[in-house]
């Protein structure tokens, strides 16, 4: 008896220790948190990650680490985190690709879903298709007719397979009608590097890998994968005013292991919520091209498995051939 009275009154002080690192404004986490993302340093993944950690660090007096474990279109590091112990020092900044990744691939080593505590959205954003200033393709119309003229010659890059750039690409060939090659990186900056050294010919990436280039004259926007022109971006046509319909938006949230106690779940939540709806903070994200957006964790929750289920419907209207 006296042992069971132990292990629940040292159970019962584990969960307030716990939720009281992250809850006490005047008190630290017992040790410092992780933020993990599954790209390579420099993307709009890893630029993120170190402005939320930065925002996180100072409102929960914690210090928070940035750890990128690039690979598999963002899969590893899901993977990772989703067998983390869930005490709210382990979180993952997710992109659009994981809900990508939840439908284009026949199985993964974690559930999109139920492996997870979300916590909130971040913001929501759109891709460009450019290519170097040198090229020839110089615009919409421009890169249709080069792909009609020589099929499978013209490359496109992603952040990995089953990434949201990889389905912007694949749809932009069947929409077209054309027929582009997927040439899969780690993310980070080395697509762009790749395209400026004429080793690829078309970038399909974020505005924070691209709007510089463009900006400076290095890049050729030919179009935005949002409805409307973006804003930071306005000169850039939306491909859906060569390709009616076509529209692909984005998104970034924070989520912990399955199983973190909900205390620490709020915490967060409201954490974010504050940063998110700060001034300063929607500003940077807004140079990032990214539109501030925050919500409940049961939210989040509700948009992932929304859309899983949205790119499940595509690819099966595509008819792409899902992942191994």
């Amino acid at each position: 008896m006296l042992r069971k009275l132990a292990a629940a009154t040292s159970a019962w002080l584990l969960t307030v220790m716990i939720a009281s690192a992250v809850t006490a404004a005047d008190q630290r986490p017992q040790k410092s948190i992780t933020l993990m993302h599954g790209f390579g340093a420099g993307g709009n993944a890893d630029t993120i990650s170190r402005l939320v950690a930065a925002g996180l660090a100072e409102r929960l007096g914690a210090t928070v680490i940035v750890d990128a474990k690039p690979g598999a279109g963002g899969n590893l590091a899901s993977e990772l985190v989703s067998k983390a112990t869930p005490d709210g020092h382990t979180l993952i900044l997710l992109t659009g690709g994981h809900a990508v990744s939840g439908a284009l691939y026949k199985s993964l080593r974690f559930d999109p879903v139920q492996a997870f505590s979300f916590v909130s959205l971040i913001g929501s954003f759109p891709f460009v298709v450019a290519t170097r200033a040198d090229s020839s393709i110089t615009d919409l119309s421009g890169l249709i007719a080069a792909a009609k003229t020589a099929p499978g010659k013209l490359t496109f890059s992603s952040v990995g397979f089953g990434s949201t750039q990889h389905l912007v690409g694949e749809l932009l060939s069947l929409t077209a009608e054309v027929k582009l090659t997927h040439v899969p990186y780690r993310g980070g900056m080395q697509p762009l590097t790749d395209l400026l050294g004429g080793n690829i010919d078309l970038i399909i990436d974020t505005i924070t890998v691209t709007r510089q280039g463009i900006t400076a004259g290095t890049l050729h926007g030919l179009g935005v994968t949002s409805a409307e022109p973006w804003p930071g971006l306005p000169k850039i046509p939306p491909i859906g005013s060569r390709i009616p319909g076509f529209e692909v938006i984005s998104w970034i949230g924070i989520a912990a292991p399955a199983g973190t106690p909900a205390p620490v779940i709020t915490r967060l939540n409201e954490t974010l919520r504050a940063m998110v709806n700060d001034v300063a903070f929607q500003q940077k994200l807004d140079d990032l091209g990214v539109r501030a957006k925050a919500t409940s964790p049961t939210e989040m929750r509700d948009f992932v498995a929304g859309e899983i289920t949205r790119w499940n419907s595509v690819i099966d209207r595509a008819g792409l051939a899902r992942i191994e």
